[in-house]
């Protein structure tokens, strides 16, 4: 209970000091909003493992830390290079600790049919999309966003905009020495009717200190429209990454998630898709390379509200060292949906007897015309596959390598778009090639 008491306050405490110069302190919805906010996690405090969605993840490592807003922007003079991912053509827009750098930015040169700029400039007529997704029943650290958001990134999508250029949400997390920095990105994203557009993002850090990066995606996605959203996860070594994405789907639209889990202490990925309109489209699908004592969670809840709409998950991963994983996904299908379709996958290899997966999918099913599945499977490499390569003259840790890579690769294949997913292979197999090296180091 003293524990609990602490995080309130720890992560709570710098309100009352940052609140005036918070962007909108003269908007009444605002303000009551903030006060909402802090006040829900005041008295509830941080989420303990007796809250079911986070039975397996603990966020007591917050407490240590002290996080606060910064007052002054983080100076950085450019992007650390190769930590994004590597995307030609794309329009980038950069945050530096949550805040928009314009300078690092392509807003100038946004492609047509694209309307991008800062939360900050146009929070008075922003009430519409903010206020009714933040009634309070998204949790804790959701509630601390309400209070400390500060920027983020605004995108709408005209109607029937054919847009082949990406935009690409660039936010790096750059510590402060002497201070655990704290950022509350909010972003805002319309895709409007018959529109097609992707949206990538890259999480970054530039240094090794910690950082605690919480940021709230609110996604609308209408009728007719496509809206392809990946995402790299790839903070420094030290941070705490929680990422939370609410996402409305109309008739006949498409929504289609990835993301990538490479970097961070702690990271969560939680995605809430409401299926509003019939025909629609739900893809959530994702790959976490853990090592060392990462901790990645990867907790998804669809909900299917409309007949004849679709859901799909397909989510693996690989564990090294004392890494954790975690896999929640939950499907529900309400009463009215009818002839709906949901399947659901997660698979796991641990590549050490220390790592730790747990994995949790659900179906809730409150119809009777339906077409759903899930499944989930953790477990070592396959001995018959790798003793086959072993025969073909492959030394054992290439062996495990090409075995590793080709598990993994099984969930890029999920994305639609090529570019993205030769992107997404490419750090994937980084990743392997520099645990190869590591494991041949140690071994030396």
């Amino acid at each position: 209970m003293a524990q609990d008491q602490n995080l309130k306050f720890s992560l709570a405490g710098p309100f009352d000091e940052a609140a005036p110069r918070l962007p909108g302190a003269d908007l009444a919805w605002l303000d009551a909003l903030r006060s909402q906010g802090i006040e829900a996690f005041r008295a509830n405090g941080l989420p303990n493992r007796k809250v079911e969605a986070w039975r397996y993840t603990n966020v007591g490592g917050l407490e240590k830390q002290g996080f606060a807003p910064l007052a002054e922007s983080a100076a950085l003079a450019s992007l650390p290079e190769g930590a994004a991912l590597a995307i030609e053509g794309a329009c980038k827009i950069v945050f530096v600790n949550g805040r928009l750098r314009a300078d690092l930015s392509d807003l100038d040169h946004l492609p047509e049919g694209v309307h991008a700029h800062g939360l900050t400039e146009a929070l008075a007529d922003l009430e519409e999309l903010i206020a009714p997704a933040s009634k309070g029943r998204d949790g804790a650290l959701a509630a601390l966003n309400d209070a400390f958001m500060e920027d983020g990134l605004v995108l709408r999508v005209a109607a029937g905009a054919i847009v082949e250029t990406p935009i690409h949400l660039i936010s790096v997390g750059v510590p402060v020495e002497g201070q655990a920095v704290a950022f509350h990105p909010r972003n805002l994203v319309v895709a409007g009717k018959g529109s097609r557009a992707t949206l990538i993002e890259s999480h970054i850090g530039a240094g090794e200190g910690s950082y605690f990066s919480n940021s709230i995606t609110d996604i609308q996605v209408a009728r007719g429209a496509t809206l392809t959203h990946a995402k790299l996860q790839d903070e420094g070594p030290k941070a705490f990454h929680v990422a939370l994405v609410r996402v409305r789907i109309g008739d006949e639209a498409v929504y289609d998630n990835f993301v990538l889990h490479r970097g961070a202490e702690l990271a969560r990925n939680e995605v809430h898709a409401r299926i509003d309109g019939t025909g629609a489209e739900c893809r959530l699908n994702g790959a976490y390379l853990g090592a060392n004592r990462q901790h990645m969670d990867n907790t998804t809840v669809i909900e299917h509200k409309a007949p004849g709409s679709s859901s799909s998950e397909v989510f693996k991963g690989a564990l090294d060292g004392r890494a954790r994983g975690v896999f929640q996904g939950r499907i529900v299908v309400h009463r009215d949906a009818q002839q709906t379709e949901g399947n659901q996958l997660n698979k796991t290899l641990l590549l050490s007897r220390d790592a730790e997966m747990d994995t949790k999918p659900e179906l809730v099913i409150y119809a009777d015309d339906v077409k759903c599945s899930h499944g989930a499977t953790i477990g070592e490499l396959d001995d018959a596959a790798l003793f086959y390569l072993r025969s073909r003259g492959i030394d054992e840790a290439t062996a495990r390598d090409i075995l590793v890579s080709a598990f993994l690769n099984e969930a890029v294949e999920e994305l639609r778009d090529p570019t993205l997913a030769d992107a997404f292979r490419a750090r994937i197999e980084g990743w392997v090639d520099a645990r190869h090296k590591s494991e041949g180091e140690k071994a030396a």
